[in-house]
């Protein structure tokens, strides 16, 4: 399409555009999610195939995330001068390709080099697709689309972990990994076929000394490193919970099947309704309450889940996801109205931070949980979601 034939506006709501970019966005994210998480209701069953540890198990989805984190720094710089939509194809085709290639290994190692490339292919796609929101939507309109962006990845998160668990039972963690991998096919020719062409984005010149500087200029933003650390510690500690609650609910005395603990991520779905909520309650009560209050529902989560009951542990989790969503699509919202330039750099950034603490505290409570038990594991945890309320001040 030519350039003549795009007119220069913003995409606003009721509009066919505006639906069309935001279902795409909508794919990209379930399928990034589901590609990148579908391993975490799988840890029990990698753990005993492959004979390691429950932190080392981890490392399936902590090396994912960690190569995610650091290569969104470069493939955010990247985006900056080769732009939006290209880039999330190549991105989301690869990460698709290497989602395959990982149902295929015999090997431990093999797996996590494969796990660590798809996390490399995906770090082309979060990135950008939150620069695209905040380059293409109209002021008024962007919380919505970034909440119905995130509502994507819950829904990516959700039917990623939910089928793992089901195909595992059915044929194993190969056709587990094999299936949402044909799950993330289906979503990419959707995103191709729907997503309109950028209409604001500016191409940078490819400099070193400008990416350093713009990278520079955003971490000297008071605001947008608070962001970042709301990214580190909201992420690290949602990620931490859901890697060792199958752990636990695996052993007696509940010992439930892989299709049975991965049915209990279908709290995802108030995720799905939370993301698209708060970025709506935002317009209303303002960031720093609707992220507090966020902050909030996570802890009473979390406190539900010290007890000792099934049905205490859904509730818990489905508090404690609605509060994460409702932070997450705040906190993301807000990086691009606050980045003055290079947004998508910006969101490399937070995004970067977000993986980085899913790769970190995710695997660092797996000690944790080897080492002192369940409750040493959720107190840490209300820690961390304690410090990020009191950090979320300065919003």
């Amino acid at each position: 399409m030519n350039s003549t034939a795009i007119p220069s506006v913003h995409l606003t709501r009721g509009t066919s555009a505006y639906r069309r970019a935001t279902l795409a966005l909508f794919c990209a994210g379930f399928a990034t999610f589901a590609l990148l998480y579908c391993v975490q209701p799988l840890l029990p069953l990698l753990a005993a195939h492959f004979a390691v540890s429950a932190a080392s198990s981890s490392l399936a989805l902590s090396l994912t995330t960690l190569s995610l984190a650091l290569c969104l720094l470069v493939s955010g710089a990247l985006a900056e001068s080769w732009g939006r939509k290209p880039v999330m194809l190549a991105a989301l085709g690869l990460a698709c390709v290497f989602g395959v290639g990982s149902a295929l290994v015999a090997s431990w190692h093999w797996l996590l080099v494969l796990r660590a490339l798809l996390g490399l292919a995906l770090s082309g796609l979060p990135a950008l697709a939150m620069a695209y929101v905040g380059e293409e939507f109209a002021p008024e309109s962007l919380p919505a689309a970034m909440g119905l962006y995130i509502g994507g990845t819950a829904l990516g998160g959700l039917l990623g972990r939910l089928l793992a668990g089901l195909l595992s039972d059915l044929g194993g963690w190969p056709l587990a990994l094999g299936g949402i991998a044909g799950l993330g096919f289906i979503a990419l020719g959707l995103f191709i076929w729907l997503l309109p062409a950028s209409r604001h984005f500016k191409a940078q010149p490819l400099s070193l000394v400008g990416l350093l500087g713009n990278f520079a200029e955003h971490l000297r933003n008071r605001e947008l490193r608070g962001l970042f650390l709301q990214a580190f510690l909201l992420m690290g500690g949602f990620v931490a919970l859901f890697n060792y609650v199958g752990f636990r609910l695996a052993a007696p005395p509940f010992s439930l099947s892989s299709t049975a603990i991965g049915l209990l991520f279908s709290v995802y779905l108030v995720g799905i309704f939370s993301a698209g909520w708060a970025g709506r309650l935002v317009l209303r009560l303002g960031a720093r309450r609707v992220m507090q209050g966020g902050i909030g529902i996570m802890l009473f989560g979390v406190a539900l889940c010290a007890m000792p009951w099934l049905s205490a542990a859904v509730l818990g989790l489905a508090f404690f996801t609605l509060g994460f969503f409702a932070a997450h699509a705040v906190a993301s919202g807000q990086v691009g109205q606050r980045a003055k330039g290079a947004k998508a750099q910006a969101s490399a950034l937070y995004l970067g931070a977000y993986y980085l603490g899913s790769s970190v505290v995710g695997y660092g409570a797996g000690y944790v949980w080897e080492h002192a038990g369940w409750l040493p594991l959720l107190a840490v945890l209300v820690a961390l979601f304690l410090f990020a309320g009191w950090r979320a001040r300065t919003l």
